[in-house]
């Protein structure tokens, strides 16, 4: 319509009749045209106090899973301060126990009260417990609408702007991207200590803490450093100091969190020396083909010359190359002079494994342990024994419960003459996620003292008693669990179709807070129901 009156207003067509608006809706422009209203550039108000309003998003899944086992963070950004925290999560469900730990923690920090939740309509916010659980605490929720995420444009950039300065940490460095979730919180921890655009002349973390932030310590990511090692962890000739990649800042210590090398895990230091021009070549760690010699002397009865062969084999090793020590010819010459007569059992394991020329490797992952048929077996055989004893039950995953990740721990157990005796696999859980009074109440249990024990043998011997000594072959896994523990299913055996389901533990697994606790309540509740009665020291029938 008002391109028409424009025609007749300034004479450029002949013939056009005058024109009244209509400003009725017209259906078929309305149908074939209609486009999205404008978003605002800014926010018509904002938050005047903190925890006024709470900005909140999750992002991923990443492609790469972390070491232990994230494949998404969940952010939130208080709107008046623009401070931001974040979380690592394995599934989008752990959402509310993220988010009840984030509002116990802020609201006892700022002193301020949780108000406003600002999120988008994903299921893990709109969730029948994530509900209630708002409703109860008197948080006002903020949705999106439909297929509109710029109404959570807050949010929805900081992921951006965190993704890609994770990016490019990693890349600067070259840092595998197993390591994204520590890339993604030193960046979260650079961007509070930095401007923003929301306002002038403060930082996220003054606004918020009322300080200036000090930053000094802060270190180029992914740089080489050298992490010094404490004198009650060495010798005299011991290494002062082991080879290390900076990965971030403690957010509970004040300290370095490190990469060490050599033990492939992450340590928190404050005594470190960095070399921040310098990256650790991730290729070394790769595999290589190293040559070993291995040597036999084989001496005959009568007392001539022993015979020697030397059998040359390529040894596939996925660690640092191996080195091991030859006999000199000083030893060989010596003959039967530095042989040692002892008999084997007399001897230490330790001793037996310095005579023997091997390398005993482990595989310290499941990926290492896949591609061997013999560790294949031992975490089958481990599997089946754990479903024989009842130990867990396959259930959905529950919104109100953390769950627990679950690690395959490998050992070669040796004879006595160093001979291979067999490969055992262990599935522990990781105990150390575990929070009071959520998935443990009573961790307590006593143990047997040597004065106790040596109070027994001195009794038995005067009273011409009979000792027998039994060991409960999986002690820890026939405890019965008082509270709700859920674990994720181990690496290697998901059940096909259930890939979005957990364990739910009837019987305790290593590495539990409460696996010594609940194995004591079952031999406690046995020996009272079989006429016992408990002394301070032991049990008496």
């Amino acid at each position: 319509m008002s391109s028409l009156k424009l025609l007749k207003e300034q004479d450029l067509v002949v013939g056009l009749p005058d024109i009244k608006e209509d400003r009725q809706v017209c259906e078929g422009c309305v149908l074939g045209k209609q486009s999205r209203e404008a978003f605002p550039r800014e926010a018509i108000s904002r938050a005047s106090t903190p925890l006024e309003l709470i900005h909140s998003d999750i992002c991923g899944p990443m492609q790469t899973v972390t070491k232990a086992g994230n494949r998404f963070f969940l952010t939130f950004i208080d709107d008046c301060t623009r401070m931001c925290w974040v979380y690592f999560l394995r599934h989008k469900l752990e959402a509310l126990c993220v988010f009840k730990k984030f509002k116990a923690t802020v609201e006892l920090q700022s002193g301020y009260k949780l108000k406003q939740l600002r999120s988008d309509r994903g299921g893990e916010y709109t969730s029948v417990e994530f509900e209630k659980f708002c409703d109860n605490a008197g948080i006002e929720r903020q949705l999106t609408a439909p297929y509109t995420p710029q109404q959570n444009g807050v949010a929805e950039r900081k992921n951006r702007t965190i993704v890609e300065m994770a990016k490019c940490l990693m890349l600067e460095k070259k840092i595998p991207f197993d390591f994204w979730a520590e890339a993604v919180n030193t960046s979260v921890y650079i961007l509070n200590r930095c401007p923003t655009k929301a306002f002038s002349k403060k930082t996220p973390f003054e606004d918020y803490g009322g300080r200036k932030p000090g930053i000094k310590h802060l270190k180029v990511f992914g740089s080489l450093c050298y992490a010094h090692v404490p004198k009650q962890q060495r010798q005299k000739l011991d290494l002062a100091s082991k080879r290390c990649i900076f990965l971030g800042y403690g957010s509970c210590e004040k300290g370095y969190r490190l990469y060490n090398i050599e033990t492939e895990k992450v340590i928190i230091s404050r005594d470190v020396i960095f070399s921040e021009n310098e990256c650790w070549d991730w290729n070394t760690k790769k595999e290589t083909s190293v040559n070993i010699q291995l040597t036999e002397i084989r001496e005959e009865e009568q007392g001539a010359e022993g015979s020697s062969y030397e059998l040359e084999e390529q040894l596939e090793v996925n660690e640092m190359p191996c080195s091991n020590t030859e006999t000199s010819d000083q030893e060989r010459e010596a003959g039967s002079q530095n042989i040692d007569h002892t008999p084997l059992k007399y001897k230490s394991i330790a001793e037996i494994y310095e005579k023997c020329n091997m390398c005993i490797i482990e595989p310290e992952s499941f990926e290492e342990a896949a591609k061997d048929d013999s560790w294949k077996k031992a975490m089958e055989a481990k599997i089946t024994m754990i479903a024989k004893n009842n130990t867990w039950e396959l259930v959905n995953i529950p919104f109100d419960k953390p769950i627990i990740g679950v690690k395959w721990i490998y050992k070669t157990k040796l004879n006595l003459d160093g001979s291979l005796q067999k490969n055992k696999a262990q599935l522990v859980a990781k105990g150390y996620s575990q929070k009071p009074g959520i998935d443990f109440n009573e961790t307590f249990a006593p143990v047997a003292r040597l004065d106790t024990v040596r109070t027994l043998v001195a009794v038995a011997a005067q009273r011409n008693w009979n000792l027998f000594q039994l060991d409960v072959k999986s002690a820890f896994l026939n405890g019965v669990l008082n509270e709700e523990v859920y674990v994720d299913q181990p690496s290697g055996f998901v059940m096909q179709g259930s890939e979005d389901k957990v364990y739910k533990l009837k019987k305790a697994l290593y590495g539990l807070k409460q696996a010594p606790r609940a194995w004591y309540d079952e031999i406690n509740s046995y020996f009272i129901k079989t006429g016992f009665y408990r002394s301070p020291s032991y049990f008496v029938h």
